[in-house]
């Protein structure tokens, strides 16, 4: 997952299940643990509610940028050699909660 202006952004190159999902339903919930504890020695998590667009085609580029910043510079992903465009999901966040400095 990525941060595209105010937007969230997810990549996949099949029409798997999670865009099929987001395709019936735009409505998203997404829950991203911190691996840290807050103040509170609870564990930090934030929870982002918004609507979700799925997008044709693109998928290889915005693979590639997140795999530079999750996996290294000068990495080759996906690892085809003409990957197929895949689709986009882009993500307009609405409201946010869960634990931790943002609540």
């Amino acid at each position: 997952m990525g941060v595209e202006g105010d937007e969230l952004v997810v990549a996949s190159i099949p029409r798997n299940q999670k865009v099929r999902n987001r395709e019936r339903d735009g409505r998203i919930c997404l829950s991203i643990a911190t691996g840290r504890k807050a103040d509170n020695s609870l564990d930090e998590y934030l929870v982002v509610h918004g609507t979700a667009r799925v997008t044709a085609g693109g998928a290889p580029e915005v693979l590639q940028r997140l795999a530079e910043v999750y996996i290294g510079p000068g990495v080759k992903f996906p690892a085809l050699p003409d990957p197929p465009p895949g689709y986009v999901i882009r993500i307009t966040p609405e409201r946010f909660s869960g634990n931790g400095p943002w609540t």
